[in-house]
């Protein structure tokens, strides 16, 4: 299915659905009650946010018995990926470099400010390294 532009930003709009991608994005496939574990709310809701991930095509699932995984749908996203470089509006045009401009004008302190930055990103990719290793 395919949305027109506004439609997926009111998909991506709702924190929770955010959430959601970012949890199927690092743990992989996941049944709505763990979902709902994992976030702290109901199955209930978790079932409506992924209905509507669903129908944007965002997410997709294929029932295993009594289990439904949810898994992301990496070639929908990389659509909406695409779509959002063109809106984009910091001149990076997908390329993530927004800053490299502000970077080369500024002082120790917004180099020190950014170094750390990528510390904290770098920590990250770590850490979701070790948990995909030790799966």
């Amino acid at each position: 299915m395919e949305l027109e532009i506004f439609e997926m930003f009111k998909v991506l709009a709702v924190e929770t659905r955010l959430k959601i991608l970012d949890l199927l994005k690092a743990k992989g496939p996941l049944g709505a009650k763990e979902i709902a574990k994992l976030l702290g709310i109901t199955p209930a809701a978790v079932s409506q946010h992924l209905k509507i991930l669903k129908q944007s095509g965002m997410v997709r699932s294929e029932r295993k018995g009594f289990w439904i995984p949810y898994a992301i749908n990496p070639e929908a996203l990389e659509k909406y990926r695409r779509v959002l470089t063109e809106v984009c509006t910091c001149g990076c045009q997908g390329t993530g470099n927004w800053r490299e401009p502000e970077l080369a004008d500024s002082g120790l302190e917004s180099l020190k400010k950014y170094e750390e930055e990528l510390k904290k990103e770098l920590k990250a990719v770590r850490e979701r390294i070790k948990e995909v290793e030790s799966s």
